[in-house]
């Protein structure tokens, strides 16, 4: 391999032995057997019996993206191998996070016998114990952190149970969702159920909504999740699954699919019903065999996207101007609360505030009585250890999460301790300092060395995420030969190397930054820069093109 993709492995930990596999990640290699996980053998008795026996199976799925994938890869997998099978997704607003009892309630009075949540159900302890003796199973299958105590269930799937042993705990819930759907596939080959009237169904055929979910839920790409993004890749490549089509299509995604069309063009479109619009139309897109409705659907959540962008864009200029005037510089995690902010942009706008400042963020919509808020973090900082914490501390009605996002909701009376006591919690996960902004290089290049060749050698490091974040290199020694405004507020640069050479840069939305003052002003200065290097295709022309995130005067 080339010097740079081996300098890119070597500064993720990947040594001489394992870069086969990761560079060529496969499931057979990769995807453990799903008997491993604890609980799975209890959900594969339950699953089969209700399949066997006709009885109506329920979906009850989260309304984010791992939770729509999650739904309608399960909703595929019963319908292929002839079960009587509904979802559910509850309103945000109205019905909140996860299991309540009036929806468990009102499945069971239209027939359904089990019920299974995916991206859900780890903390519904009362949900779970209010229906229990009704005549309804529950089985849970879910990533977030657990508690030492399980919900009352027919049985609980979830890697990150205390007494788990599979070491799957990166896993997203669509990745866990697929690895019950494997052991259940397995039970029913095993029991003679397939034939010529229900033929085996291909279970690689899901793998996109494998990659899908897993990449939107911001786990890291390495493993198995790894594994599944890239095969999911080539799945979603072929165009299968219709609705996942047509949503590409409204994306205006015209070149073969990578993370990035995954995370910033289909993600947020199928997020969108369940933050601004209505909560099952992501998990109904993506289970739908029929062209026209998944059409329709596409054209609704795009539309949806639009508008949840004015409402983000709202909240983030006032939860901004909220954390300028009154956060504390030393402050371990940014915390930002408002009356009138909508409960679907939370997490988005708390990702934007983690990305702004390097620090963890929380963001609250208040509301009379009950306050809903969603935290996204850093590396290094378990934000959903934190936020259970709280809860078992009794200043939470409810909350959890995983590492890098977490969701809660709290009583008026108890906001302010909490937010005493999330400061306190990261501040000691974090030792006590501040966090500090920190730019991670893979290498200094030349501006010369810099060219759609390194960039093709670079592509055979992605996909890339969460854990493996794409390649940054400081361009050393650059003068700056012109700088101009270009779109709503980002900087263009042409710089020259020492040793020759021309390339062009951009840093996006940093006209009103120091940075973008210092390459406007820095006409004729050498600078160093630090960012990614991606190809630019213009009027059939491909070029590459450094997309600066920071930049410095190099020392005399």
């Amino acid at each position: 391999m080339s010097d740079a993709v081996a300098r890119v492995l070597a500064s993720r930990g990947v040594g001489a032995d394992g870069a086969e596999l990761f560079l060529r990640p496969t499931l057979k290699a990769l995807m453990p057997d799903p008997r491993v996980f604890a609980g799975m053998e209890e959900a594969v008795q339950r699953a089969v019996a209700a399949v066997k026996a006709g009885e109506r199976i329920a979906i009850f799925g989260d309304y984010d993206v791992d939770g729509a994938t999650s739904s309608a890869l399960l909703m595929r997998f019963f319908r292929a191998v002839g079960a009587d099978v509904v979802t559910y997704i509850p309103d945000r607003r109205a019905e909140g996070y996860g299991p309540n009892e009036p929806a468990l309630r009102k499945l069971h009075e239209g027939g359904v016998k089990l019920v299974i949540t995916v991206d859900c159900g780890i903390t519904s302890y009362a949900p779970l114990e209010a229906v229990r003796g009704i005549g309804l199973d529950v089985i849970v299958v879910d990533h977030h952190k657990a508690e030492a105590v399980l919900p009352l269930a027919a049985a609980v799937v979830n890697p990150n149970r205390l007494d788990d042993t599979s070491q799957q705990g990166h896993l997203a819930a669509v990745g866990v969702a697929f690895l019950v759907a494997v052991a259940i596939n397995r039970a029913l080959r095993d029991g003679g159920w397939y034939g010529d009237k229900i033929p085996e169904p291909d279970l690689r055929q899901w793998l996109d909504l494998v990659a899908l979910g897993t990449v939107c839920d911001v786990v890291p790409l390495h493993g198995l999740n790894r594994a599944f993004v890239v095969q999911g890749l080539n799945v979603l490549a072929r165009g299968g699954n219709v609705g996942l089509a047509a949503l590409s299509k409204v994306a205006r995604i015209d070149t073969r699919p990578s993370a990035f069309h995954l995370g910033f063009l289909l993600g947020p479109r199928v997020n969108a019903g369940g933050r601004v619009g209505q909560a099952d139309l992501g998990t109904r897109l993506l289970s739908t065999e029929d062209p026209d409705e998944a059409a329709a659907l596409a054209m609704r959540l795009d539309e949806f996207n639009a508008a949840r962008k004015e409402i983000e864009a709202a909240v983030l200029q006032e939860a901004i101007e909220q954390v300028e005037t009154k956060a504390n510089p030393d402050d371990a995690v940014l915390i930002a609360a408002g009356a009138d902010w909508h409960p679907g942009v939370i997490g988005i706008v708390a990702g934007r505030l983690k990305e702004r400042y390097d620090r963890p963020a929380v963001v609250i919509a208040l509301e009379a009585g009950m306050s809903k808020g969603s935290g996204r973090s850093v590396a290094g900082i378990d934000l959903g250890k934190a936020v259970i914490a709280a809860r078992e501390a009794g200043l939470l009605i409810n909350g959890g999460g995983h590492a890098m996002a977490a969701g809660f909701t709290v009583a008026e009376e108890n906001l302010e301790a909490f937010s005493a006591f999330l400061r306190q919690a990261v501040r000691a996960q974090a030792g006590g300092e501040p966090a500090a902004p920190r730019l991670a290089l893979d290498g200094a290049v030349a501006v010369s060395a810099v060219s759609t060749r390194l960039i093709e050698e670079l592509e055979c490091v992605a996909p890339f995420g969460a854990g493996n974040e794409e390649p940054r290199f400081a361009v050393v020694d650059a003068e700056v030969i012109k700088a101009d405004v270009v779109g709503q507020g980002h900087v263009r640069c042409i710089l020259s190397g020492r040793g020759g050479g021309r390339l062009t840069a951009i840093a996006f939305n940093c006209v009103d930054s120091d940075l973008g003052h210092a390459l406007l002003t820095g006409v004729g200065r050498r600078l160093h820069f630090a960012g990614c290097i991606r190809a630019n295709t213009w009027q059939g022309r491909t070029t590459a093109q450094l997309v600066v995130d920071d930049a410095a005067i190099p020392a005399s």
